[in-house]
């Protein structure tokens, strides 16, 4: 992908990642992550003010539709990536998100 900067989370799905675009891809560990479960990891980013809007996404990897993905606790130089299990089985998937900062108008 030309232009997008990618990052793979070491650990766990809740491992941290740092990544200073206003777009990137991040893929996730492939540990379980069990039905109906949530992981919550941080995104540090240089880029990110609070006042930022965040739009994430399933991209590919793993089983398309069992993930649900949004951003969350926006602040000044990092927010959180929340990924819920929606299948009624536990995935061992290293899923790939998609994310885009958008700036907000407010300064």
């Amino acid at each position: 992908m030309p232009g997008i900067t990618s990052v793979t989370q070491e650990t766990d799905k809740s491992t941290g990642v740092t990544i200073n675009k206003m777009d990137g891809v991040i893929t996730m560990n492939g540990a379980a992550l069990a039905a109906g479960a949530e992981a919550t990891f941080t995104v540090t980013n240089s880029r990110m003010r609070s006042e930022d809007v965040v739009v994430v996404n399933h991209k590919s990897g793993g089983t398309l539709g069992a993930y649900a993905a949004f951003a969350n606790t926006n602040a000044d130089g990092s927010f959180k990536i929340t990924v819920t299990n929606l299948s009624a089985g536990s995935l061992s998937e290293a899923i790939v998100l998609q994310y885009q900062i958008e700036r907000s108008g407010y300064t």
